[in-house]
């Protein structure tokens, strides 16, 4: 994941790699859900780079992806690429994992798909990934806390028992088993740690390191 800030920037990822996709981030809670599904598509997808762009910080960054395509504008809104030009693009409550799976393999079909092994699995780089964008600036907090916590509610019962109480260590949970995001949320806000939540990403971004 990759912060995109300007014009420039949007030009040279776009047509850094074959593939590329771009995700314009809002600040409703449309971008949440949308990016939350975009991020478990390219999740299976790691060899996918996506570059995001937080549309009220950056709109030149996003006019200029307008502006190339001739895609209208909208936020949030994903736009897939093959060697810079545009294949498709979803907005707002249309990105959704029903329209995202037969776009994906409609124009990816070549690209290889890493579904989560059942049994068990130490892989653990979707959560570096995830924690290398926080705290890169390309995912705001919300949006951050969100993908985690679902990503963590979906793959929570395949961890060892030393993976789950790390990454269940991030944020206050008071369902000491079990993982609902929304309920996590509403916990953190109503009790707010002593530490900040950058402090406490950097911290597990260096124990995952131990693993």
């Amino acid at each position: 994941m990759y912060a995109i800030t300007t014009p420039e920037e949007a030009d040279i990822f776009i047509e850094s790699q074959p593939v590329t996709a771009i995700f314009k981030a809002g600040t409703c809670h449309k971008t949440m859900q949308g990016w939350g599904n975009v991020e478990k598509i390219l999740r299976e997808r790691p060899e996918i780079p996506v570059g995001i762009i937080k549309v009220v910080e950056h709109r030149p960054a996003s006019n200029r992806v307008a502006e190339r395509t001739g895609i209208v504008h909208h936020s949030p809104q994903i736009i897939l690429f093959r060697n810079g030009q545009p294949l498709f693009e979803l907005n707002n409550w249309d990105i959704t994992l029903e329209n995202l799976e037969p776009l994906f393999s409609q124009h990816l079909p070549d690209v290889k798909v890493e579904k989560p092994q059942e049994g068990g699995t130490s892989n653990l780089e979707p959560y570096k990934r995830l924690l290398d964008a926080y705290l890169s600036g390309a995912v705001s907090e919300p949006q951050f806390t969100w993908t985690y916590l679902n990503m963590f509610r979906e793959d929570a019962s395949l961890r060892s028992q030393e993976e789950f109480e790390l990454l269940n260590s991030l944020f206050g949970n008071p369902d000491e088993h079990h993982i609902h995001p929304r309920a996590i949320m509403q916990y953190e806000q109503e009790n707010p740690q002593a530490t900040p939540l950058r402090e406490r990403v950097q911290a597990l971004r260096a124990q995952l390191e131990t693993l």
